[in-house]
């Protein structure tokens, strides 16, 4: 394990863009790779990343509740498959208006003494929980799909991600079907061009996603190629591991 580790926050500019489905897919894929991983789930109110991850049975620590002092970040709750992968989900009694930033930034912090890689699933929109997920983050991965306001409000993010002073953001489109591409005349590099970003992946229209999260388990168990093998190969170009594009 390096000395000090990297938070990276995965957002995006609306709901229904599978942002949460891609933080646990990456996440999951460098554990299996050797990395240690904690996940934690900044939706308020709409936390799903116990069910992306194929926790959803188990009981697992809300992130706040580590930050008051009530339990220890040791006491993360561990995959059941991957050792390396850990857990601390979002609170259900608090709002992101009752968390200190600067408490918030402690306890990454922390995480970064213990983990190789913190990934934060940052609440859709730009309100209060996307500054609190992303102001002590090292990266920022913004997530779209490539219909007109997905690209929109992924755009607006990316400048403000860019106006606090990130610079280490980058574009993920998630559920390409290249039929739709055809129909729409639209290419990857047209939604680079509205978005402003760089592209970090692409990941395709994949029916196993659903189906791994109806069946409690994590995307990249059920099976390879699709989503899964995008996810694989984004977590390594995360990592500076040369991966081409996945071919759609």
């Amino acid at each position: 394990m390096s000395a000090l580790g990297e938070v990276i926050s995965v957002i995006s500019g609306k709901g229904g863009t599978g942002k949460t489905t891609i933080c646990a897919a990456i996440a999951a894929c460098m554990a299996a790779d050797g990395k240690r991983v904690l996940c934690i789930d900044a939706d308020f109110g709409l936390r799903n990343l116990d069910i992306a991850l194929g926790m959803a049975d188990q009981s697992i620590v809300p992130f706040t509740d580590v930050i008051h002092g009530y339990y220890e970040l040791s006491d993360a709750a561990r995959h059941p498959r991957f050792e390396n992968l850990f857990l601390l989900t979002a609170p259900v009694r608090e709002n992101e208006d009752q968390i200190s930033a600067e408490d918030f930034g402690k306890l990454l912090e922390a995480a970064k003494q213990e983990f190789d890689f913190c990934l934060i699933d940052a609440p859709a929109g730009i309100g209060t929980g996307f500054r609190l997920a992303t102001k002590y983050a090292d990266r920022c991965l913004v997530i779209s799909t490539p219909d007109p306001a997905s690209m929109r409000d992924a755009g607006r993010t990316a400048e403000l991600l860019s106006l606090d002073g990130k610079e280490e953001i980058r574009l993920i489109v998630n559920r390409i079907t290249p039929r739709m591409f055809s129909k729409m005349d639209l290419t990857v590099d047209d939604v680079m061009d509205e978005v402003g970003l760089p592209l970090l992946g692409v990941v395709p229209e994949d029916p196993k996603v659903v189906l791994s999260a109806a069946f409690g388990t994590s995307l990249i168990l059920a099976g390879g190629g699709g989503a899964a093998e995008a996810c694989l190969r984004i977590s390594r170009r995360l990592r500076g591991v040369p991966m081409p594009l996945m071919k759609l």
